[in-house]
């Protein structure tokens, strides 16, 4: 079995701004400029004590126009703080948003080109986690709490460089008594805070996959009396969030601490500003600066304290989003030089030569498969459930790699070709189409070249299904979704054969595609497709008599081994054949 890339469910938080900074080329310009008017916001924050302790000592010596100018520099900073902030946050917010764009754009893009291995091996709930809730989350953090973030970061240090200027024996008392204190609040907070939140993250993709097994298996659970299993479990993992969620509950209020660390840091400055004034080593000003200077600084870290926690879960969150983008090879540093994409004929041969597919290491599924389809050849997939026959369409279509071995379209390894290429050569149509909220019209357009109406419609009329449409609700136009008109099982399957066809594909792969399909309507579509390009290879994996009985060629697959041989009257192979 070839490696494949896994997510952790709690991946490295260490240096996550680091390893999002490639993210935020062609922003960088922005983020600068942004960062430059939060910092001068901030600066007119920290000049009004200054400006404050500066008119009260203009008070005490009598001068009058000192105290005047004292106010008029209050109100000029009280009006540029305003426009300076507001600025500020648009310029944030525009940038981050953008920012945040880029990632969700990247997450989708590895997402739609991360092979089907990779989508099988992890729980959709947490895929769509990571792409969605935990993307919102941070979009939410930089149009909500980024702007805190940075004014209080500037705030804390440009206040501390402004009372170290004024006075040192007061600057040192803080350093003294608040600076080592606070730091082990927050080093005690940095140690619990990211195994909580991160153990809360993986707990909370857990109890949305639960909920989305409900959602895709919910008919399955109900006649097949696992509900009870299911709720059972559910409750279990929904123990296990609440835990994760009392765990980080316990980490943030260790950050609560700080408000006591503060109290004690107001008393000593306090009695020690009251002690130098009277000696008038400062002056009465000095002190009121330092009182309403650290005021705000403790205003500050009290809600740097409250932000903390929704930094460490953002955090969290870009962490589990940067080790889906690297899994997904959606990381701008992996990015290779694109190569010259290989070209291959129209019409050409498929062959797939002594390939081995495994799904658990140990455990092939094929072991040494091979097979060879010339254009415009038919050809059958038979063989017992579990032989491997869904296995080898999904490799022969591209959407598995082999573990060892080749799949060649007109001598090409498929791995070689663009996916837009590999598209218009080969196609599956698997047993399970999927469709979108829309129109039937729209469900029918889903292929790579945005087809319009009119191509849909004669492809439609090419499959002898015209009828069919016309027979719906709304013909073509009926709406498909929730609460809205449904399609049977054989109908949907109807679905992806017009895609195919609308690709006009060198080969078409159809998996049980017919096998839901009433008598009638199955064969109309089987004589459609033996007229619809005379040229085009098909290879049919079925166990319905009538379609197999069509085809001049059948491979049969035994416990991942294939064996070819001329198709069979359908006495004889009654008795060959069974179903998946």
């Amino acid at each position: 079995m070839a490696e494949q890339r896994r997510l952790s469910p709690s991946p490295d938080q260490r240096r996550v701004l680091r390893r999002a900074w490639p993210h935020a080329r062609g922003h960088r310009g922005r983020i600068a400029v942004a960062l430059a008017v939060s910092a001068a916001a901030t600066l007119t924050t920290v000049a009004v004590p200054a400006v404050v302790g500066a008119g009260v000592d203009r008070l005490l010596e009598g001068d009058e126009g000192g105290l005047l100018a004292a106010a008029g520099g209050l109100v000029a900073l009280a009006l540029l703080r305003l426009v300076l902030f507001r600025q500020s946050e648009i310029l944030l917010t525009a940038t981050g948003e953008r920012v945040v764009r880029h990632l969700r754009d990247l997450a989708v893009r590895g997402l739609s080109r991360a092979p089907l291995r990779f989508l099988e091996a992890h729980p959709a709930g947490d895929l769509l986690r990571r792409t969605t809730t935990e993307i919102a989350d941070l979009a939410s953090f930089v149009r909500g709490q980024l702007p805190d973030v940075l004014n209080v970061a500037g705030y804390l240090v440009f206040t501390f460089v402004l009372l170290l200027s004024r006075s040192w024996q007061l600057s040192l008392m803080l350093l003294v008594v608040y600076v080592p204190a606070i730091l082990w609040v927050v080093s005690r907070f940095k140690k619990a805070a990211p195994p909580a939140f991160a153990a809360e993250a993986t707990a909370a993709g857990q109890v949305a996959a639960g909920y989305h097994e409900l959602v895709r298996a919910g008919e399955l659970l109900r006649t097949g009396g696992g509900t009870e299993f299911w709720r059972r479990r559910f409750l279990r993992q929904n123990d296990e969030r609440y835990h994760a969620a009392r765990r980080t509950q316990r980490s943030l209020f260790i950050i609560s601490l700080s408000r006591v660390v503060q109290g004690i840091t107001t008393a000593a400055l306090l009695g020690l500003g009251g002690l130098l004034a009277s000696g008038r080593v400062v002056s009465v000003g000095v002190v009121v600066l330092f009182v309403l200077a650290t005021r705000q600084l403790f205003d500050s870290a009290t809600q740097a304290s409250n932000l903390v926690g929704q930094v460490q879960q953002t955090l969290t969150g870009l962490a589990r989003l940067l080790d889906l983008l690297a899994a997904t090879d959606a990381d701008p540093r992996r990015a290779a030089a694109p190569s010259a994409p290989a070209r291959t004929a129209e019409r050409g041969t498929l062959e797939a030569h002594d390939v081995h597919y495994a799904y658990v290491n140990g455990v092939e599924v094929l072991h040494g498969v091979s097979l060879r389809v010339t254009p415009g050849e038919r050809v059958g997939l038979v063989g017992p459930t579990g032989a491997g026959k869904t296995t080898l369409a999904k490799l022969l279509a591209g959407l598995y790699t082999p573990d060892r071995g080749q799949v060649r379209y007109d001598g090409v390894d498929l791995r070689e070709l663009d996916p837009l290429e590999l598209r218009r050569r080969v196609v599956l149509v698997p047993q399970r189409v999927h469709m979108i909220a829309g129109t039937l019209l729209d469900n029918l357009g889903l292929v790579p070249g945005d087809p319009d109406d009119r191509a849909i419609r004669r492809a439609v009329g090419d499959l002898g299904l015209t009828g069919w449409a016309d027979g719906l609700t709304g013909g073509l136009g009926t709406e498909l979704g929730r609460d809205r008109a449904r399609l049977s099982a054989g109908e949907l399957q109807l679905v992806g054969l017009v895609r195919a066809a609308l690709l006009d594909p060198a080969v078409l792969v159809l998996d049980e595609a017919t096998a839901d399909l009433d008598p009638d309507t199955a064969h109309r579509l089987e004589t459609a497709l033996d007229r619809l390009h005379a040229d085009r290879t098909l290879i049919v994996i079925a166990h319905r008599e009538s379609t197999i009985r069509r085809l001049p060629r059948v491979v049969r697959l035994d416990a991942g081994a294939a064996e070819a041989r001329p198709a069979e009257p359908q006495r004889r192979l009654r008795n060959n054949i069974q179903a998946r």
